[in-house]
């Protein structure tokens, strides 16, 4: 239907350069009319539609770690925010390929919002092709947040390759949706530990 996108992605256009503040009724007709990529742009955690393959939930997980611990299985290729009560919220995430897949503790020693991306020696020499520095914003491969592991090269991150959650394919660092991720940040602070399983 080339008129119906047409017709949604003018309509969107519209009412984002509008910049008008609608009532909640509104905003949810709005949000079942137009299509997913708006909904992503309207939230401005990216250009690109990002529809989790493994969406979060809560779960019951019963665990020794306490509130506020992160817990990523990397079989799984699921991570784990724990809190109280038995539960935690289960995210689906991209993990190291083989050869890159690590387990241990560590702690979140920084956060940042859309973070520039330095390409670390290592990397380089292996892929001589990648930029040396990326801004950070919808193309960078951070994506829209990062949780740094300790002193360590790996992050907890987004991605603006959703579909690569669930998969094996990355140097070390786990992937989340820009969303995920976003949710994971507000809920994380500086200090919280984490530990990975193979």
């Amino acid at each position: 239907m080339p008129f119906m996108n047409a017709f949604r992605a003018a309509a969107a256009a519209a009412l984002l350069a509008s910049g008008a503040a609608l009532p909640a009724q509104a905003q949810e007709s709005a949000a079942e009319f137009f299509s997913a990529p708006f909904q992503n742009l309207r939230n401005g955690l990216g250009l690109r539609p990002q529809q989790a393959a493994l969406p979060r939930r809560v779960v019951q997980f019963t665990t020794q770690y306490a509130p506020g611990t992160i817990v990523v299985s990397t079989k799984e290729r699921r991570l784990y925010y724990v809190m109280e009560d038995g539960k935690a919220i289960q995210y689906g995430v991209g993990v190291g390929r083989p050869g890159f897949q690590w387990s241990g503790s560590q702690a979140i020693t920084r956060k940042a919002e859309w973070p520039s991306w330095t390409p670390p020696a290592q990397m380089l020499k292996r892929r001589p092709d990648l930029p040396r520095f990326m801004k950070g914003g919808p193309d960078n491969p951070l994506g829209a947040r990062a949780l740094y592991l300790g002193s360590s090269l790996y992050r907890i991150h987004g991605s603006n390759e959703p579909e690569t959650i669930g998969e094996a394919v990355s140097s070390g660092c786990f992937r989340m949706t820009n969303e995920d991720v976003t949710d994971l940040y507000d809920r994380v602070r500086v200090g919280a530990r984490v530990i990975v399983l193979r």
